[in-house]
This record gives C-alpha cells, sequence and structure tokens, in this order.
C-alpha cells in the first residue's frame, strides 16, 4: 500500500510553488529598486511620484489653469544659503544620521502618548524616498516602503546627492517643484542667487507649500524664515554641511 497520500502531495507542492515565487518575486524587487535607486545617484530625475500625482490630480479634477514647473539644477548652482537653510529647517542631523533620527522618532511617539497630535519625524532622507517614489498618506505600507527605500537611498547616495535631489524635487508651491523653479517664480533670479533670508523664506514653505505663501509672506512663513536663520547662524552656516 502506497504510504504517500495525493491529499498531503498535492498541497505540499503548491506550497512550495507559491514559496518559490515568492521568492523570485522578492529578489526581483529588491534588484529592480536597486537598480533605479542606482542609477538615480548619477541620473537626474526628470520627475517624481508626487509631480505625476498632482498632475494626475489636476487633470482630472479639469483644472485647465494648472501647470507643472519643475527644473533641475546640479549641486554646484544651488548656492550656498538653501541647501543649509534646509537642513536647519527640516533635518539638523543630516550629516550624522543613517536615514532615520531615532530621538526625533521616539519624541513625536512619548507626544502622542501624551494625548497630543501626532507629529512628523521624517528626515530628508525620508523626504526624499517618498517624494520620489511613493504616496501621501500615513498608511503602514506607504511607511513600510518609505523606510525600505531610505535605507537603499543611504546606501547607495553620499549625502551631498541626497540633498541634491531633495531641493529638486521638495514641492515651494502648487506645482512649483525644486529650488530653482521656486527661486525664478518668486524671486525672479536662480536659487545660486538667493541670499539667506530668501532661501530662510523658502524653507518655511514646505511644511505645507499650498497653504502658506511668500508673495506676500504671510506672519507665520516670516517668523519661521527668522527662526531658520537663527538656526544656520547656530550651526556654523554652510560649512556645517562639510562635515
Amino acid at each position: 500500500m502506497n504510504s504517500t497520500s495525493p491529499s498531503i502531495t498535492k498541497p505540499r507542492g503548491a506550497w512550495r510553488r507559491i514559496w518559490r515565487w515568492t521568492w523570485r518575486l522578492s529578489l526581483s524587487w529588491l534588484l529592480l529598486t536597486s537598480l533605479i535607486v542606482l542609477v538615480l545617484r548619477f541620473v537626474p530625475p526628470v520627475t517624481s511620484a508626487f509631480m505625476l500625482g498632482r498632475w494626475i490630480h489636476a487633470h482630472a479634477a479639469g483644472e485647465r489653469d494648472f501647470h507643472l514647473r519643475y527644473q533641475w539644477i546640479p549641486w554646484q548652482q544651488a548656492g550656498n544659503e538653501l541647501p543649509i537653510a534646509l537642513v536647519a529647517s527640516e533635518d539638523q542631523k543630516f550629516p550624522i544620521h543613517h536615514g532615520f533620527d531615532v530621538q526625533a522618532i521616539q519624541d513625536a511617539l512619548d507626544e502622542a502618548d501624551a494625548g497630543e497630535k501626532l507629529r512628523g519625524a521624517s528626515t530628508i532622507s525620508q523626504q526624499v524616498a517618498k517624494n520620489l517614489f511613493l504616496w501621501g498618506g500615513r498608511s503602514f505600507v506607504r511607511k513600510g516602503l518609505e523606510a525600505y527605500f531610505t535605507v537603499l537611498i543611504e546606501l547607495c547616495w553620499p549625502k551631498r546627492r541626497i540633498l541634491e535631489v531633495y531641493l529638486n524635487i521638495a514641492e515651494f508651491g502648487d506645482g512649483i517643484y525644486g529650488a530653482e523653479a521656486a527661486s525664478r517664480i518668486y524671486f525672479h533670479k536662480p536659487a545660486s542667487a538667493l541670499s539667506a533670508h530668501e532661501a530662510a523664506l523658502l524653507t518655511a514653505l514646505l511644511p505645507s507649500p499650498r497653504r502658506y505663501h511668500i508673495d506676500p509672506p504671510t506672519p507665520y512663513v516670516l517668523r519661521h524664515a527668522a527662526w531658520v536663520e537663527r538656526q544656520v547662524h547656530q550651526l556654523g552656516g554652510a560649512a556645517y554641511l562639510e562635515h
């Protein structure tokens, strides 16, 4: 009598096939995403997930006056003022962390446990991962993918490249992406010519670039810009990014 029952061997074979395909798909995902991130270390991104999402939403909503404005500039044309203003405003531990500010995350969780609204604790690296590859929202799936791409970016890119991409894809207004487009629209000059105050004003838009304005600047924007300038001074200016 045959001791191997078809009812036993078939499920085992099915599970092996599922495992084999899962392993193959996982490996393919890892290789593909790693290749994309590696290529983008050297090649300027043509667009970003956030830009595409805004463009699709505008056209679906029939916003005929909407225009996407994005102009890539290399690091050498970003000037000295905006990069350090971005770091002072968004992520002061950027030169020394490895993609995640553990203390900031813990502080945000402690505040949430105390009954306060959960605030963001994303680093510049995380914001690049989200803006470049993902979508908005706070789902666990999105946050998991954000962490995954953040690790890839930190492994494949030097810090200067991360900041270079960030200042080029950050949203500074509805349909306005990147420092160069924002500088020319708001100040009628290239990003390389921004003053310290103008750079601080731009960074003050980042928490909510479709809500805040600098033409003319709102009281909040002026207060935040002044705070950014003080932080830049305390960090030691542009030299801080050379650490």
